[in-house]
């Protein structure tokens, strides 16, 4: 005897809801005991010469973990994270992070330091950069998961987008 495991056509099955999405706080905490691991994530790290190195280091339904390393010289330029939140800590090295705001609404420039802890809405914009003179790397948490992202260039008026990338593009 086999049993059909089919739905019949009169009752359609409930969809799934959406997973809420974490808060930036949340992440903050993700990032940070992550990054106090680093027997899990430093024999993963990558160098590249052409652009910074990234690896997915986990994906459930309501965040994503992501390890990036940075060599001199290499940053994100200006970029959102879609509909996402964020938090990402600097594990090793030094990276600087310029955002607009303030009481001027002009440029602001971070020095993050190992340890460093920063967190984010969905509307934040920022470019981050490696400006010292050696390598470093960075976990990032986001929830939910990256989607798409915009790239922006700062120009006399402002913030103008560039571009526009989809998940599929470095996942």
């Amino acid at each position: 005897m086999s049993l059909d495991l089919a739905v019949p056509p009169t009752i359609a099955p409930k969809p799934l809801a959406p997973a809420a999405a974490l808060s930036p706080a949340a992440l903050r905490e993700i990032v940070r005991a992550a990054a106090d691991r680093p027997a899990v994530w430093l024999p993963r790290v990558r160098l590249s010469a052409e652009e910074r190195w990234y690896e997915r280091l986990s994906l459930t339904e309501d965040h994503e973990v992501w390890l990036i390393s940075w060599l001199p010289g290499q940053s994100t330029g200006f970029h959102d994270h879609g509909d996402s939140r964020g938090a990402f800590t600097v594990a090793l090295g030094e990276l600087e992070e310029l955002s607009l705001g303030g009481p001027d609404h002009g440029l602001l420039v971070k020095r993050l330091a190992p340890g460093a802890v920063r967190s984010f809405g969905p509307e934040y914009l920022h470019d981050v950069r490696n400006t010292t003179t050696g390598p470093a790397v960075t976990i990032h948490a986001y929830s939910p998961p990256l989607s798409e992202m915009a790239r922006y260039e700062l120009r006399a008026g402002g913030l103008v987008q560039t571009a526009s990338e989809r998940a599929e593009q470095w996942s």
